[in-house]
């Protein structure tokens, strides 16, 4: 009995030349990593292409209370740093943290405006992380020979909402960005913002006296719900409409993401609240 062979169609046809598509990509994007290794002995670095989003496709959103199986250290003295920061820098911690980073937009805005600051992008979706990942390797790549490379930030596949006190010690932060994140509609999904009482609470613990939470929304109802969080919590006090027209990270924070600028291309509308951490109440006594 012969056997049967697949028959050949335009869709057939099409598929596979995505498949091998990506797949060549993928080897592009490999040979690129090897080459964005920085090397003293080569002083002409080949240019890398930035990534491109359509490969890194991925659902929206994604279930911060689901089993993702992510890597991550028992306790901030088992983090090792050094393999999301290549150079050496003044500081060996992260000072700066995007939760939520999305495509990575802010912090490579931010980052020449902190140089001597290390900056992190938590991010709990595979593929956008991969894509911020690539974009910072060919960033650094093509930037190696200036005065500011790119190596003051770096991305990581982090679910914040669970593990933020293993990645980082008390009163480590001096920021914290929560950029557009998911409104969660629904009112039994409200328990998946990422503004909460008990949230709020690790929030504080990881930033330090002073340190500033930055948000910003398209929501207004989501922007009422974080004020209305923050305002209740005792270790933040917002900061006024002044202070945040003057703040250079707000108008980054504005303008710089992804998300941002699609709203501003709709002419939608974006909400601001800045809040500041305070003391704790035992240390004011």
């Amino acid at each position: 009995m012969s056997e049967s062979k697949e028959v050949s169609t335009p869709e057939n046809v099409a598929q596979d030349a995505r498949t091998n598509k990506r797949k060549e990509y993928r080897q592009e994007k490999l040979q690129a990593r090897k080459q964005a290794k920085i090397d003293p002995e080569t002083p002409e670095p080949v240019t890398t292409e930035l990534p491109q989003k359509r490969y890194y496709r991925q659902r929206a959103h994604s279930n911060p209370f689901s089993d993702h199986k992510l890597r991550y250290p028992t306790s901030p003295d088992t983090m090792d740093w050094s393999t999301l920061y290549p150079v050496q820098h003044e500081t060996s911690k992260v000072e700066i943290a995007d939760i939520g980073c999305g495509y990575g937009g802010l912090m490579i805005k931010l980052g020449p405006e902190f140089p001597q600051s290390l900056i992190l992008g938590m991010e709990i979706r595979v593929q956008v992380t991969q894509y911020v990942e690539d974009r910072i390797v060919a960033l650094r790549n093509n930037h190696s020979q200036d005065e500011y490379g790119y190596q003051n930030i770096s991305v990581l596949r982090g679910n914040a909402m669970k593990f933020l006190p293993n990645f980082f010690y008390k009163g480590q932060l001096s920021k914290m960005f929560f950029c557009f994140p998911d409104p969660h509609f629904k009112q039994r999904k409200h328990k998946a913002r990422i503004i909460t009482n008990t949230l709020l609470s690790e929030y504080a613990y990881v930033l330090k006296e002073g340190g500033i939470i930055y948000t910003i929304t398209d929501v207004e109802d989501l922007h009422n719900w974080m004020v209305k969080h923050l305002d209740e919590h005792p270790l933040f006090e917002r900061l006024s409409k002044e202070w945040e027209d003057q703040d250079k990270c707000v108008e980054i924070m504005y303008n710089a993401t992804e998300e941002g600028q699609k709203v501003t291309r709709n002419k939608g509308s974006k909400w601001v609240a800045c809040y500041k951490r305070l003391p704790n109440p035992d240390e004011c006594e």
